[in-house]
């Protein structure tokens, strides 16, 4: 007998023909043959949807930047860089994708801690902003910028006293390894007068994946008051505050998506303010994993079929190596299945309740832990949904040298 379940959030964006999932208006099936193996797939039209919403939803001021630490596939990001105003980027793998798209170099940003003179030294040959994150970071900047000849552009990433408060990851408040305390900033913008630097302004990034427009209104209240706060110890005026982003996606049953038009109608009452505050400034949100992640499938197909005392297992050919945030091995407390479905049968004629594993020798190996789905048999297509941002990159795909994961735009 089939319990009954909670409704996973909705997968109606990706349509549906003969029971057969279509991405990119291509079948399941076919796309299968193509990628060769386990994949993940995008689909170029929900990428665009998705950019188009947040933008109606913004005020027309607020610039939108694609964090590409969610998804950073080439084709990807070229597709993406097309559609927003600029990237940031967390590595000088990262970087070299960015400078490969038309965007010009001012409007890509380098953030994250520990960049290394290498680093550095690329991010300012290529006149791209740097997110400092330290002091040292500052003093090891400008000296490799004079010894290069190149003045380069930065901005203080700032560590707010305050978090993004119910966010599924916290970045800011508290003792962090990110950015700067807001509290040392004076005395380091102080010092960088000193220094022949461009500074561009300040990045103020508290949260990640936050589903509740209420706690995304107050940090961004928050983070432009202490960006204006802190705007009087700047050595130039401020070109750039950039409120980073937190926008989550729903991934669990009984989770509603993020109410957008509330936080755009909000920052449309604050854009006075910040006009008036931050003359000739722009306010920039920062997001990825609200861009890209629900444009974004991952597809396995079923090897085995067994049965363990009572409990139907089908084990795919993919699983954590691929896709770690989909075992619930990426930050879960409590583990809870992602929407999962059988691509090729997405009703299917029968139903049965079972668990979805790996290949790998793990228990950890879990894609779906007792869910009713499609029956499925050896050869049919396991698809994990909301699986666009933090796929393979974010996975151990080396783990027991099984084969990566392929991935295509379509």
């Amino acid at each position: 007998m089939i319990p009954n379940k909670p409704v996973h959030f909705s997968v109606n964006a990706f349509p549906v023909i003969d029971d057969c999932l279509q991405i990119g208006g291509m079948p399941l099936t076919r796309l299968a043959k193509r990628a060769g193996g386990a994949f993940f797939a995008y689909d170029r039209r929900l990428l665009t949807e998705r950019v188009d919403h947040v933008k109606k939803n913004l005020p027309p001021e607020v610039a939108l930047h694609y964090a590409m630490k969610a998804n950073p596939m080439p084709a990807l990001v070229q597709h993406m860089a097309t559609l927003v105003d600029g990237l940031d980027v967390a590595s000088r793998g990262e970087l070299n994708v960015a400078l490969d798209t038309p965007l010009a170099s001012e409007h890509i940003s380098f953030a994250g801690p520990g960049k290394t003179g290498d680093d550095l030294e690329s991010a300012i040959a290529a006149g791209i902003v740097i997110n400092l994150e330290s002091v040292q970071e500052m003093e090891n900047a400008a000296r490799i910028g004079q010894s290069l000849g190149y003045r380069p552009k930065v901005a203080v990433r700032v560590n707010p006293d305050f978090e993004l408060k119910s966010s599924g990851m916290k970045m800011g408040g508290g003792a962090k390894q990110f950015g700067v305390d807001a509290e040392q900033v004076p005395k380091m913008l102080e010092r960088m007068a000193e220094l022949d630097f461009e500074f561009v302004g300040f990045h103020i990034f508290s949260g990640s994946q936050n589903l509740k427009a209420e706690a995304i209104m107050e940090a961004q209240e928050k983070s432009i008051m202490l960006g204006l706060d802190l705007s009087r110890h700047a050595p130039s005026p401020v070109r750039v505050l950039n409120i980073g982003g937190g926008f989550g996606i729903p991934y669990f049953p009984g989770e509603t998506p993020l109410d957008l038009a509330a936080v755009g109608d909000n920052l449309g009452r604050l854009m006075p303010m910040v006009k008036r505050d931050f003359p000739g400034a722009c306010l920039v949100i920062e997001l990825g994993r609200y861009l890209v992640g629900e444009a974004g499938i991952y597809v396995t197909r079923v090897i085995d079929r067994k049965i363990s005392r009572g409990q139907i297992f089908l084990v795919t050919e993919g699983g954590l190596h691929h896709h770690l945030a989909a075992s619930g091995n990426f930050g879960q407390v409590i583990r809870k299945n992602y929407p999962v479905a059988v691509g090729n049968k997405m009703q299917g004629s029968a139903r049965e309740v079972v668990s979805v594993v790996g290949p790998l020798c793990t228990p950890l190996d879990l894609l779906a832990d007792r869910m009713e789905m499609a029956q499925a048999d050896v050869g049919d297509f396991i698809v994990v949904f909301q699986s666009g941002a933090y796929g393979p990159t974010a996975s151990p795909s080396a783990f027991l040298s099984h084969p990566k994961a392929v991935e295509v735009l379509v």
